[in-house]
């Protein structure tokens, strides 16, 4: 905790100051962003409040200095991933200089407040070159729930309560919000005993992730221990990793999904660093019927502070939602604290424990997120079971699984007692119809 903590300090762009506004001056999230329609090229940027700093003209106006400037330098790059393996000091330095720069009073307000970008008025990019990416199964209650439907006698198999299960995902197809994308095509099965045959996905979902940016990267061939392994998060974002659960369950065995999930994952644009998430952290434990992790994953660390209190929801918005201009339903909500059975810590020490070498910009994904109520689902496959109940929506419409001109959002936040509200803004992405 620092100074750029405390929740009694305002700025001088007065929408930063809203009680539920997400980019307050706690926070300080960053992205890489245009001017829409704009001739320029995307550059670093920082949100807040409803407004964008363009760190290329606040280091033209000389406002940092030090390890802040030669951070901001970094930052205000076309990629952040050169700031992202400068590693935390460079990021607590940079937002120091960014909270004294935009406080209440602070003297380089005459020169930095012309320079701002509506963030409205902005065209964002992802915030950095994904080189891989590796997506997580980490919510026991998800893994249950899905487990149930397909493995009534044994939902959990014996490796789920020892083993960070994860799979390699493709970057390719990973997109910055808002991504629309057309219905996938894939082998599916019509009925048990049928031949297959190749059509879009009659069962295509969402699902409700945290993503996490690697920052300072590990040599090929070395590990990274669980009580050092925040040392190379640089920071969080909102994940939707989109499923076609028809093609996903013809193909899974023996290897896992693979064009069920590889045509589209979206990112929310703005990536929280862990500092600005530190008022949200927690004690990590088991329950004691749980298995003791093994010593490579456990630490009196991970025990002390290894939970982040981030909440989580998913919105749907249908074509008839649309043109009635009525918004859009809440599906489901959860905690991070307690939907995850790992931390994100413990992923990336069992990530690097074999000596993979995970580079700055890397991105992780926790799985989809699921709280221990049923209403409390991170899929359409959890709140349907397995398309058997069709959700009912406010307007009275039912959806099994996604329907052509749905969009989904997914929203994150922190807040509570004695600390600012931290929000992760939104994810959104829609489906269109699938191409001929």
């Amino acid at each position: 905790m620092n100074e750029t903590h405390d929740p009694l300090l305002r700025s001088w762009v007065d929408s930063a100051n809203l009680p539920q506004g997400d980019f307050p001056i706690q926070n300080l999230p960053f992205g890489v962003f245009r001017v829409a329609g704009a001739a320029s090229g995307f550059r670093g940027g920082v949100a807040i409040g409803d407004f964008i700093v363009d760190l290329t003209a606040a280091l033209d106006l000389g406002l940092f200095e030090g390890a802040a400037r030669e951070a901001a330098a970094l930052a205000a790059q076309p990629v952040l991933n050169a700031f992202m393996g400068a590693g935390p000091d460079a990021v607590s330095a940079l937002r120091l200089a960014l909270s004294r720069v935009l406080r209440h009073g602070a003297g380089a307000r005459t020169a930095l407040e012309p320079t701002l970008v509506p963030r409205a008025a902005a065209e964002m990019a992802l915030p950095a070159q994904i080189g891989d990416y590796t997506d997580f199964y980490s919510s026991i209650h998800h893994a249950t729930a899905v487990g149930r439907l397909f493995r009534p006698d044994q939902p959990l198999l014996p490796n789920y309560r020892w083993v960070p299960i994860a799979y390699h995902g493709r970057s390719s197809s990973l997109a910055v919000s808002p991504q629309s994308f057309p219905r996938p095509m894939g082998q599916r099965l019509p009925a048990p005993g049928q031949a297959p045959i190749l059509d879009c996905s009659r069962r295509l979902d969402y699902e409700l992730e945290l993503g996490v940016f690697i920052g300072r990267g590990n040599a090929l061939g070395s590990r990274v221990r669980v009580d050092q392994a925040e040392a190379h998060i640089f920071g969080l974002c909102l994940l939707n990793d989109w499923s076609a659960r028809d093609i996903q369950a013809w193909e899974y065995q023996p290897l896992g999904p693979f064009l069920s999930k590889n045509f589209a994952t979206t990112i929310s644009p703005w990536v929280v660093t862990l500092e600005a998430l530190e008022p949200y952290r927690g004690p990590w434990s088991r329950e004691a019927d749980q298995p003791v992790p093994l010593p490579y994953l456990d630490s009196a660390r991970v025990r002390s502070g290894g939970s982040l209190d981030i909440r989580l929801e998913v919105l749907l918005e249908t074509e008839a939602m649309r043109a009635a201009r009525r918004p859009p339903a809440r599906l489901s909500s959860c905690n991070f604290r307690n939907s995850t059975y790992w931390t994100v810590a413990q992923m990336l020490a069992h990530h690097t424990i074999n000596g993979c070498n995970l580079r700055s910009g890397d991105l992780l994904g926790t799985g989809t997120q699921s709280g221990p109520e049923p209403e409390q689902a991170g899929s359409l496959l959890e709140l349907s079971r397995g398309g058997q109940v069709p959700v009912r929506l406010p307007d009275g419409e039912e959806r099994r699984f996604l329907e052509d001109g749905d969009a989904v959002i997914v929203r994150g936040w922190c807040e509570g007692p004695g600390a600012a509200r931290i929000g992760f803004g939104e994810v959104r992405g829609q489906v269109l119809p699938a191409l001929d």
